[in-house]
């Protein structure tokens, strides 16, 4: 009998994947595709839907052909996919009506401005967990049929398809215009705001307040489950699995019991704690979310907070202040000092996101001294993930009441030991790296791979899952308390500042 196989599609914001797992975890073949980032205004991010289906349609034969498989030996497809980025498209022709409009476009604020300002916006969040905000799909869905009514008959009349990324996808995989799938996931579709958490189904009150015909709307399924099979070459492939990608990183690091908490560490970082199958609404600035839904057994419930600066602000250090020459130099510079020399960084360049969501803030650096140097910055710099980690932690103690016993992460940032170091320290637990670092297609692969059976139950995905590399806290209480409150401090500075500018 020849080797079975998993593949995992990886639908990302700067490019789309392909990757072969075989039933030990491992990476097989890995297959990459970028496509463009189109900014036709300040404020607007869109991307070329036919550009993203096309590069995925040449990569998936190319990593077969990479591992040297046939398809009939792989089990099944996971797709895991950029989430809240919104595509309209023709279900005759198959053509999108425009670029998507990507997950970090703005152009909805002033809608929804509009909305809040309704005597029955209260009833959003209660429903779908989610505040109102332009982050998700469901204002850029009103504002596309407001930019061209004809958009909005051609909706109502179900002529018009929406789907987030993984939609579009499987719509095509499936046959597109000559028989495609119209259908998404729980996880993604709880990011619409669109969706009741309860039900698991599109609530007509929401519908109603965001004027979204429910005609152009894909069937909500599990995360886990056969969607269709691929009609393009090579055919015949069950689709088994689609999960929005922070909800993946959460199943490929087996955070599968309430409590066990993940965080990506990229540009931004994203941290989800699973809370169980009942969905606890944060009344500290959290995201309530689906985190996954295997077949017909109940829908496991996150808590999310995204921080918007980590990553990124490393990257500043090095392409605006010229202190560093590579990313990896700020640990070394760091490193050089014992502390921050009281130095604070705040990044706020656009808002702080969660827990605190104030879009006027604007980033600070306090604490300077003529003893400050370019060391104790990087160090800040470092610590302002830390904190931030904090805060998000913190809140989701006091929602979920789950308090946390270790960190897994994930991402880029996860190279830098003293960061790592000094989230442990922030948090005073343990903060544990896989050996895996590809845990977004991982838990795809493991959704697809549990449904077809490749993979027995959840206990035999635990035992795949091998840690690298943990790190304990080290630092006092006094150190950590200390620390965090001027840092804390330092963040109350960045209030209002937008908006005084603006007056001015």
């Amino acid at each position: 009998m020849s080797a079975r196989y998993v593949v995992s599609i990886d639908q990302g914001t700067t490019s789309t994947r392909c990757i072969v797992f075989d039933s030990s975890g491992r990476l097989v073949a890995v297959t990459q595709r970028e496509h463009r980032q189109h900014f036709p205004a300040a404020g607007r991010v869109e991307h070329d839907a036919v550009e993203i289906w096309r590069n995925l349609a040449r990569s998936l034969p190319q990593a077969l052909a990479q591992a040297g498989i046939a398809a009939s030996q792989v089990v099944g497809i996971g797709i895991a996919n950029q989430r809240e980025t919104t595509v309209l498209w023709d279900r005759f022709t198959g053509r999108p009506v425009g670029r998507a409009l990507v997950w970090q476009d703005t152009r909805t604020d002033a809608l929804v401005g509009r909305l809040r300002a309704r005597p029955d916006a209260d009833k959003v969040r209660p429903r779908c967990g989610l505040p109102l905000m332009s982050y998700f799909a469901a204002p850029r869905i009103t504002w596309l049929l407001e930019e061209d009514p004809r958009l909005r008959d051609r909706a109502e009349r179900g002529e018009l398809l929406f789907g987030t990324m993984e939609s579009w996808l499987i719509w095509n995989l499936t046959g597109g215009v000559d028989g495609g799938v119209h259908v998404t996931d729980v996880t993604n579709a709880s990011r619409t705001m669109l969706m009741n958490l309860s039900t698991l189904d599109w609530d007509d009150e929401l519908l109603e307040f965001f004027a979204v015909p429910r005609a152009m709307l894909p069937e909500i399924r599990s995360s886990g489950g056969i969607f269709g099979r691929t009609a393009i070459d090579p055919n015949g492939i069950p689709i088994a699995a689609a999960l929005g990608d922070q909800q993946a990183a959460l199943f490929g690091q087996t955070c599968f019991a309430p409590g066990d908490t993940k965080c990506t560490y990229g540009s931004g970082a994203f941290l989800l704690q699973n809370t169980g199958t009942d969905p606890v609404h944060s009344a500290n600035g959290l995201l309530t979310t689906v985190g996954y839904r295997i077949l017909d057994e109940p829908a496991h419930y996150a808590l999310e907070g995204s921080i918007a600066v980590t990553g990124s602000l490393v990257q500043w250090l090095r392409d605006q202040l010229g202190i560093i020459d590579s990313a990896p130099e700020v640990e070394t510079l760091a490193s050089a000092v014992d502390d921050n020399g009281g130095c604070y960084v705040v990044p706020a360049f656009s808002g702080l996101f969660a827990p605190r969501w104030r879009a006027e803030a604007r980033g600070v650096i306090v604490g300077l001294t003529s003893f400050v140097n370019k060391g104790h910055l990087a160090r800040a710099v470092l610590e302002a993930t830390a904190w931030q980690t904090r805060e998000v932690v913190e809140a989701m103690d006091t929602d979920a009441r789950l308090p946390l016993r270790e960190l897994k992460v994930d991402g880029g940032m996860t190279s830098n030991n003293l960061l790592m170091q000094t989230i442990a320290d922030a948090l005073d637990v343990p903060v544990v790296r896989p050996l895996v670092a590809e845990t977004v297609s991982r838990g795809a692969a493991y959704a697809a791979g549990l449904v077809t059976g490749y993979w027995s139950d959840m206990s035999a995905l635990r035992r795949q899952w091998h840690r690298a590399a943990q790190w304990a806290p080290q630092r006092s209480a006094q150190w950590r308390d200390t620390e965090y409150s001027d840092w804390q401090r330092a963040v109350e500075l960045t209030y209002d500042w937008a908006v005084r500018r603006e007056a001015d």
